[in-house]
């Protein structure tokens, strides 16, 4: 098994490193990938060093069975036919491709054979507050159908890259000591702060984000489902919160709704209110599963349930979820077309 790693320097290349090292992924040979800037670089895997290859338009990626792809949707877009013309399924962790008719987007938990039709090699991985909340709504779904979801999401500094999360320590530690707090990947100053936009803002007075979680839903879930996001900001390193609010044709009580998350692969049930136990992104920054809690009835709807759910961004919002994929494709004898 032939692997590749293109964009290993960066948040999800380090993430795609150790995920494949923590689940003993059969990797053979693995290939390193990267810019002018990080090539060169030497990362170890499994007791080995691996020196960074510069990223090009020639053939080495002949071979490669599956090329793990995070550095950006213009490098996907311009390096897609390089990574795939010689047979490796490109799985690509940008936006890139994630609604092209002709390009899967694939959570293993909820669509996973979506991933045997790639007629371009590629399959997308989705963003990180879609995957988390879709495996939440497959445990309902499985119930009754959902017809519409309102989410209002907690989104960490991960959420924006390495350099971002460095600068939210830099931003803590200069008011610390009573400086002022540099500002540049965020349009405010996201210590002490919440900030209400994800993404640009588009036409109808979405965010991008925003409608990302509109339109993968539907395309993962092969539904109608109607979903209205907010997306902010917050001061957490790591792992993303979501409140969820869910209408389904048919009622769903909460003892429900509890044992379908409770049995539903992926996620962890944590509802303990009375003891005070329910996801919290701190405790749960490194973990693989969706963790759901505060499940409850709609007082204001007889259909409606809401809860809430925590997952690692870079981990099940990223590179897990990619490398969860290629397992599917290698138990279900799906690499070849």
């Amino acid at each position: 098994m032939k692997i590749a790693i293109v964009g290993v320097s960066g948040a999800v290349g380090q993430e795609f490193l150790r995920t494949l090292a923590e689940r003993n992924f059969p990797v053979d040979e693995l290939l390193l990938f990267g810019s002018e800037r990080s090539a060169g670089s030497v990362y170890n895997f499994k007791g080995t060093d691996i020196e960074v290859k510069l990223l090009q338009h020639n053939d080495d990626f002949e071979g490669v069975d599956i090329a793990f792809t995070s550095a950006g949707a213009g490098t996907s877009k311009e390096f897609e036919r390089t990574i795939t013309k010689h047979g490796a399924v490109m799985i690509d962790n940008s936006s890139a491709f994630r609604m092209d008719d002709d390009v899967p987007l694939v959570v293993p938990e909820v669509n996973p054979a979506d991933a045997l039709v790639r007629p371009r090699g590629v399959i997308a991985n989705p963003n990180c507050t879609t995957i988390q909340m879709v495996v939440a709504l497959k445990a309902i779904e499985n119930l009754s159908h959902i017809k519409r979801v309102h989410v209002s999401t907690y989104q960490s500094a991960s959420g924006a890259g390495a350099a971002a999360m460095d600068e939210l320590v830099e931003q803590n530690r200069q008011l610390v000591n009573g400086e002022e707090p540099t500002v540049e990947k965020f349009a405010y100053q996201l210590a002490y702060n919440v900030i209400p936009q994800v993404d640009v803002f588009t036409d109808n007075g979405y965010t991008k984000e925003e409608m990302k979680m509109f339109n993968e839903t539907r395309k993962i879930m092969h539904s109608d489902v109607k979903v209205s996001a907010t997306c902010v900001r917050v001061p957490v390193m790591r792992a993303h919160s979501e409140s969820v609010w869910i209408e389904t044709e048919s009622p769903v009580s909460v003892k429900e709704a509890r044992e379908a998350f409770s049995q539903a692969e992926g996620i962890v049930l944590c509802d303990e209110p009375g003891e005070k136990k329910y996801p919290m992104p701190l405790p749960l920054a490194g973990c693989d599963p969706v963790y759901v809690g505060r499940v409850r009835k709609d007082i204001s709807e007889e259909h409606g349930l809401t809860f809430w759910c925590v997952s690692d961004q870079i981990k099940k919002g990223a590179a897990l979820n990619a490398v969860q994929i290629a397992e599917w494709l290698i138990r279900n004898n799906g690499l070849k077309k």
